[in-house]
This record gives structure tokens, C-alpha cells and sequence, in this order.
């Protein structure tokens, strides 16, 4: 099985930068895209960006121009560099990726347990 493991969320005054980090464990085959998601109180789950395995990247309007996604693929890594952030972005930050596991040789999608992201005013 594999897992997603998040880290780099916090409390962050307007303004400010924070930059995640998602790296996946287990039996990995390869990995095709890697995302990431968040999700406000009340609100449905949003795709903040995507680097596609192709390279391309793409972002949510909101965030484009403050926020970069970038991925280290030997390290089975996605990171999401947040800067000018604003009280709008607070929310559950989740990875994303789409993973093709050693022991069934099929795409599955798999999420990080999200970590929490709060920006002050």
C-alpha cells in the first residue's frame, strides 16, 4: 500500500509564505501526476495545481502568481511553494498523485492526510 506523507502547514500572517511538502511511501511503480487540493470549512474540495508527469503545470486562478508547484520525482516528492498569502487560502492542504503500485501495475489515486494552513489578517 501507499502512503502520502504532508508536511510544511502552520499559521501564517497575510502576506507571508509557507511551503508544503508531500512525499509518497511504499511499493511504487511510477507516478504520473501530482496535485495538490484544499479545502475551506463549508466548501467543496478545490485542485489548487497540477504538475502534470509530462511537465506541464497548471493552477487555480486564484492562486496564480503567488503559489508554485514543483516535484522531485526520485524522491517521490510534490512541494508547493505558497508566498503573499492571503486570509482567502486558509484551508486543508491535501497531495494528490496518481500512482502505479508494484503489486498491481495500475494507476490509483492516493491522498495525503492534509495539513492545515491558516492565515491571519
Amino acid at each position: 500500500q501507499v502512503q502520502l506523507v504532508e508536511s510544511g502547514g502552520g499559521l501564517v500572517q497575510a502576506g507571508g509564505s509557507l511551503r508544503l511538502s508531500c512525499a509518497a511511501l511504499g511499493r511504487i511503480f511510477s507516478i504520473k501526476n501530482m496535485a495538490w487540493f484544499r479545502q475551506a470549512p463549508g466548501k467543496e474540495r478545490e485542485l489548487v495545481a497540477d504538475f502534470t508527469n509530462e511537465g506541464s503545470t497548471t493552477y487555480a486562478d486564484s492562486v496564480k502568481g503567488r503559489f508554485t508547484i514543483s516535484r522531485d520525482n526520485p524522491k517521490n516528492a510534490v512541494y508547493l511553494q505558497m508566498n503573499s498569502l492571503k486570509p482567502e487560502d486558509t484551508a486543508v492542504y491535501y497531495c494528490n498523485m496518481g500512482i502505479i503500485t508494484r503489486g498491481n501495475l495500475r494507476e490509483s489515486r492516493y491522498w495525503g492526510p492534509g495539513t492545515q494552513v491558516t492565515v491571519s489578517s
